[in-house]
C-alpha cells in the first residue's frame, strides 16, 4: 500500500483540493435565490451551518452538486472543477431583478482536506476548532474548517486565502479516488453526470423534499411519488483483479468507475445497478468474474 492510501484508510492525511470551484452568493437575495435554485433547504439555513444540494436543468437533470455553507452576509458554493464554470453561467442566467451578486472566488480561496479516520485528531493537534454536524463550519483564524469530506473517510474542507502548513501526509489525486470507490462515495464528472436523475445516485441528503418549487422540482416528485426508477448507484465488489473500463456493460449494471483494491484484493466499483439486483448482498456475473453488491 502506498503512504496516501493508507493513511487515508487508517490514520489521517491531506489532499490539494485547490481546483474546486468557490462561488462566493451576497445581496439580500441570496437565499430566496439558492433556495430557488438546487435541491435542498437554503432559505433556513443559519450562519455556522451547510448542506450538500443538486442544481438541476428543468428536465431534472443532474447540472451539478456543491457544498453551500451560509455566512452573515454570503453563501459559499463549493463544487467541483468541472462545474464551476457552468454552475456560474447557470446560476447568473436566472439572476434578472434579484438583489444578489455571484462572484467566482476560486483563484483567491484555496481548499485542502484532511481526511481519515483520524482526521479529527490531526486537526485538533494543530489547533484547528472541530465542527461537529455535517456541513457545520467554524472560524480558524483567517480560515474555515467545515465537517466536509471527499473520500467517505470523514473528515473536513479548509478554505483558506494562504499557505497551511499541516505535518501530515499527502494523498494523490488517484489514492483519493480510489479510497472514495471504496467507501462508496459518488463525484461529479465520474459517478453523477447529466444523465441521471437524482434518486438514481441514491445520494438523497442533498434533496429536502418538503422544502418547496425550484428548478427541476417536478420531475424529482414525479420520480418520488411514482417510484420509478429502473436503476440506482451502487458500490460493488468483483472478484478480479482487472478493473472493467467506465461504460462496461451486463444486463444488471453499467460500469462508472473501477479499481483495484489493495486493501481487499479485488476490485471495486461504483455502478448502476438494475433496481432488481440492487439489494445488498445480490451477486451476479460480470464478464467471467463475480460481482456483489454493497
Amino acid at each position: 500500500m502506498t503512504t496516501g492510501y493508507r493513511a487515508l484508510r487508517e490514520t489521517a492525511a491531506r489532499i490539494d483540493l485547490a481546483a474546486r470551484g468557490k462561488l462566493r452568493v451576497s445581496g439580500e437575495d441570496r437565499a430566496r435565490l439558492l433556495h430557488a435554485m438546487c435541491t435542498n433547504d437554503i432559505e433556513h439555513l443559519r450562519p455556522g451551518q451547510g448542506c450538500y444540494a443538486f442544481f438541476l436543468n428543468a428536465q431534472g437533470r443532474i447540472l451539478a452538486d456543491a457544498n453551500i455553507l451560509c455566512f452573515d452576509d454570503h453563501l459559499l458554493i463549493d463544487t467541483e472543477p468541472e462545474t464551476r464554470r457552468k454552475l456560474f453561467e447557470h446560476l447568473e442566467r436566472y439572476i434578472i431583478a434579484d438583489d444578489v451578486l455571484l462572484e467566482d472566488i476560486t483563484e483567491h480561496l484555496f481548499t485542502t482536506a484532511v481526511e481519515g479516520p483520524e482526521a479529527a485528531q490531526a486537526l485538533a493537534r494543530a489547533g484547528a476548532p472541530l465542527p461537529e454536524a455535517p456541513y457545520a463550519w467554524l472560524q480558524w483564524g483567517d480560515r474555515i474548517v467545515a465537517r466536509i469530506d471527499s473520500t467517505g473517510a470523514g473528515g473536513f474542507f479548509i478554505f483558506h486565502p494562504g499557505a497551511l502548513p499541516l505535518d501530515l501526509n499527502i494523498a494523490t489525486p488517484e489514492e483519493a479516488r480510489l479510497v472514495r470507490i471504496e467507501n462508496g462515495r459518488p463525484r461529479y464528472g465520474e459517478e453523477i453526470t447529466e444523465r441521471f436523475l437524482v434518486q438514481e445516485t441514491g445520494q438523497l441528503r442533498g434533496v429536502h423534499f418538503n422544502k418547496g418549487c425550484y428548478l427541476g422540482q417536478e420531475i424529482v416528485e414525479r420520480v418520488r411519488s411514482q417510484a420509478k426508477i429502473h436503476r440506482v448507484l451502487r458500490r460493488i465488489e468483483i472478484d478480479t483483479k482487472q478493473p472493467p473500463p467506465p461504460g462496461a456493460k451486463t444486463d444488471q449494471a453499467e460500469i462508472m468507475s473501477a479499481a483495484l483494491s489493495p486493501a481487499l484484493g479485488k476490485v471495486v466499483a461504483m455502478a448502476y445497478v438494475r433496481v432488481p439486483f440492487s439489494e445488498p448482498g445480490t451477486q451476479f456475473a460480470f464478464s467471467d468474474s463475480l460481482a456483489s453488491v454493497h
